[in-house]
């Protein structure tokens, strides 16, 4: 088992870094439970591949418990459509296995660079939330370490499952996991793309998709430049996995319809100016996205990795928003609240935020985790560089009209959320405490994040 002192330590945010933390990276169950056992009066928190954009996976003179090397494949039924695996294995490793078999994960987020063990810490969502729900509806165990050295299995259905699910971590260390698969014919999707005018047409066209069940996947990226009558004007993308019928007898994808190739750019440079993404940049980089898409085309045939996971495609693009970084800011507020959601995009827009990765989707039914971010509704993420004047204000200023209107923002992008707001957006947070507090008494499991919010 390795340590070393790591100095600092950020999410993919690089904001709010972390000063003097130990990072430790076990083997084996056996080295992890000791990494446990020797966290010291500071704590420790597991830590994947460093994907939450916040302070979620780090501890300020603590330790991290660094799951990478615990990456094993374990068993794959390809008859039954399930995969074991242990919690350090990314979900680009498992796409490399899955895929050539014909499965698929259940759930992805915008970026394949994280581990299983993060993706059920944060119960991940995508674009298919109302057909398949987050990740952790689709495992059917794990394996958790908690604060006493115990192993145990947990299945859905048990409070400790609940809590974990979405539990940021805190619960104990995720060792390894038994999810559903979704069964697919090609590494193709089929996609459809197509303007909307406004924020109006744009939910409208959101809620029609819904309805139908035409596509598994559906997203909105939103200009949050345009203003007036083009308030809220859109670029409708929403697909489903290619059968292999789609693709022509002269396709060479034809010859191997489940190969998996993502591409690769030359990553960002480490030293970018700051406020390269500023408001005249992201303006006309809005403009051309959106003049460039087509005001409809359906059927299109795109790899997976462009699709889902286009950014990953550029390693370090985090760097882009110079060294200050940028705040991940995601809120989800529940069907009957799109007054609440225009007001709050409106706000947005008059601030002028120059967000290059805004996103509206459409949640289903939420899962059942205490923590657990997806609620039925509408969510929207937006990146904002943080040398904007007032930023951390306005924040606070959109918090407060989120919770106002019944909702929440989400934990694993978070970096700066006020504590007296969490139990309005958590209404489950009092029970997360009692079991947490009955866990792990000594409070071995600890963050930044969960100081900050005193959870």
């Amino acid at each position: 088992m390795s340590a070393e002192i790591a100095d600092p330590v950020t999410g993919w945010g690089r904001t709010a870094p972390t000063a003097a933390a130990r990072l430790v990276r076990p083997r084996s169950y056996e080295e992890t439970v000791r990494a446990v056992r020797d966290c010291g009066t500071r704590g420790g928190i597991p830590r994947g591949l460093g994907r939450a954009y916040g302070d979620a996976a780090q501890n300020a003179g603590g330790s991290l418990i660094d799951m990478t090397a615990l990456d094993r494949l374990v068993r794959v039924d390809a008859q039954a459509g399930t995969v074991a695996c242990e919690a350090g294995i990314s979900l680009q490793r498992l796409m490399e296995v899955l895929l050539p078999l014909g499965w698929f994960l259940p759930v992805t987020p915008g970026t394949r660079q994280v581990t299983v063990g993060g993706a059920i810490g944060s119960d991940i969502h995508g674009g298919n939330h109302p057909a398949s729900g987050s990740f952790s509806r689709h495992v059917l165990s794990l394996d958790l370490l908690t604060s006493d050295g115990d192993i145990r299995t947990v299945v859905p259905g048990t409070p400790l499952f609940e809590a974990t699910a979405g539990g940021m971590g805190l619960t104990g260390v995720i060792l390894a996991a038994t999810f559903r698969l979704h069964r697919v014919e090609t590494s193709l999707m089929s996609v459809d793309t197509e303007r909307a005018s406004d924020l109006d047409d744009l939910m409208a066209r959101l809620t029609a998709s819904e309805c139908r069940h035409r596509h598994r996947y559906s997203v909105g990226w939103l200009d949050l430049l345009a203003s007036g009558s083009s308030l809220g004007r859109a670029v409708l993308t929403r697909g489903e996995h290619a059968p292999l019928a789609a693709l022509s007898a002269r396709s060479p994808a034809r010859r191997q319809p489940l190969a998996f190739r993502p591409g690769r750019l030359p990553g960002a440079p480490s030293y970018v100016p700051e406020g390269l993404l500023g408001r005249t940049t992201v303006g006309l980089l809005n403009e051309l996205w959106y003049r460039r898409a087509p005001r409809r085309r359906t059927g299109e045939l795109q790899p997976i990795s462009a699709f889902f996971h286009p950014l990953d495609g550029m390693p370090h693009w985090n760097r882009l928003y110079g060294r200050g970084g940028f705040v991940r800011y995601q809120f989800v507020v529940g069907d009957g609240q799109e007054d609440a959601l225009i007001r709050i995009v409106r706000r947005i827009v008059r601030r002028g935020c120059p967000s290059l990765l805004a996103l509206l989707k459409r949640f289903g039914a939420g899962d059942p985790g205490w923590l657990s971010f997806p609620m039925a509704g509408w969510t929207l993420s937006l990146d904002i560089p943080t040398g904007r004047t007032g930023l951390g204000p306005f924040l606070d200023e959109l918090d407060e009209d989120v919770a106002a209107a019944g909702g929440r923002v989400c934990l694993a992008k978070d970096s700066r959320l006020r504590p007296e707001l969490l139990a309005a957006m958590y209404p489950r947070l009092d029970e997360f405490r009692a079991l947490r507090a009955e866990l792990d008494p000594r409070g071995v499991f600890v963050s930044d994040l969960s100081r900050r919010l005193s959870i």
